[in-house]
Formats: C-alpha cells, sequence, structure tokens
C-alpha cells in the first residue's frame, strides 16, 4: 500500500523473537516481502534455529 506507514525491520524481528517465526515466514511468502533482504533474512532464520533449539532443549 503506498503511503502507508512501514514498521521497521527491528520491530518484526522482535515480533518473531517473540513466537512469531512461523507467522514471519508465512507471511514473507504470500507477501513477497523481505525475501531477498539481507541482513533481514539472515537474522529471521537465527531466530528460527534459536527457536527450534530452545524448544528441542525444553523438550528433552
Amino acid at each position: 500500500m503506498k503511503g502507508a506507514r512501514r514498521i521497521p525491520e527491528r520491530e518484526l524481528l522482535g515480533l518473531a523473537l517473540i513466537g512469531g517465526t512461523p507467522g514471519a515466514f508465512l507471511a514473507r511468502t504470500l507477501f513477497r516481502h523481505k525475501t531477498r533482504k539481507q541482513p533481514f533474512t539472515g537474522w529471521l532464520w537465527a531466530i528460527a534455529v534459536a527457536q527450534a533449539g530452545a524448544l528441542i532443549a525444553w523438550l528433552a
């Protein structure tokens, strides 16, 4: 949407960090937004890996 307020990458990554990672990946695919943007993509994957590790550690 042209002219709409943009959400800073820091806020998007913060939302992913508190549990919104699946939604972030889904939104990137559906809206084709930030699919090639670096370092956003790297940070999002790092958050996903850290969350997966924490989940595995918690379940073990």
